[in-house]
């Protein structure tokens, strides 16, 4: 029982908001060591207190490979994947909070959620405040549980979401690019060369000029790698470019 392991007190419990712009509909009651908030171990489902490891697995055979985000508590899965599991203590979560209606599919190994993308699909809103519209398919976020990288499921998902869209000349990814993501952008393209392109790294809301194409990119040696920072190439000068997306190895 969790409580014998972590007495539930008024200190070590909170409220967590589940989607973006959504406080008071979408909340869960999480519970946390005492000194440490941000490291949840347990959430408040069905009239009781489960740990989180055992909310993101399932006991339906049937749920495994990449399946779409369809169901509250699926979205509840990919909000802990993305804000909560294997969270390193003390430090603020990889992603901002997803859109209640957001497009996603699971990654399902072994009866247990192992990763996740998103995608901003061609017409649809750039954000709520304006009426911009993505020009083209987006792969928006991509995150592989650091326990289960190295396996060639960042290669998956990146293949997935480019035959999701046979009919589109062309596809995104959402930039600036992690440094694993643009190495599983390279095998991916030296492996289906019809995509070479048809792949660009782009920005809201993805207008010809807020495209590059991801292959060129590669073969002009405009990404180099340093350390766990992703350097992109101008001429003799060197920008730094902060981070957005997990390592999806």
């Amino acid at each position: 029982c969790l409580s014998n392991q972590l007495e539930i007190r008024a200190n070590n419990i909170k409220w967590l908001q589940l989607f973006e712009d959504d406080q008071a509909r979408s909340s869960l009651l999480a519970l946390h060591p005492p000194d440490d908030p941000a490291q949840v171990v347990a959430l408040y489902l069905y009239g009781s207190w489960w740990s989180v490891n055992d909310v993101v697995r399932t006991s339906c055979k049937s749920r495994t490979d990449l399946l779409p985000v369809q169901s509250l508590m699926e979205r509840l899965v990919m909000f802990l994947l993305s804000q909560v599991v294997e969270r390193p203590s003390h430090e603020e979560a990889l992603f901002s909070l997803h859109p209640r209606t957001e497009s996603a599919k699971l990654l399902w190994r072994d009866g247990q959620a192992v990763g996740f993308y998103t995608v901003k699909h061609k017409g649809s809103l750039c954000d709520s405040w304006s009426s911009r519209c993505y020009q083209l398919p987006v792969l928006d976020t991509v995150l592989v549980r650091p326990s289960w990288r190295k396996r060639g499921l960042g290669l998956k998902m990146l293949s997935d979401f480019c035959s999701s869209f046979p009919s589109e000349q062309v596809l995104g990814i959402s930039v600036p690019l992690s440094p694993s993501m643009i190495a599983v952008c390279r095998q991916f393209l030296q492996l289906n060369e019809d995509y070479r392109d048809r792949l660009y790294e782009v920005e809201a809301p993805g207008e010809w000029t807020q495209r590059r194409n991801i292959w060129l990119n590669i073969q002009l040696s405009r990404y180099s790698l340093s350390g766990d920072e992703l350097y992109e190439v101008k001429g003799k000068n060197e920008v730094r470019v902060a981070l957005a997306a997990a390592p999806a190895t």
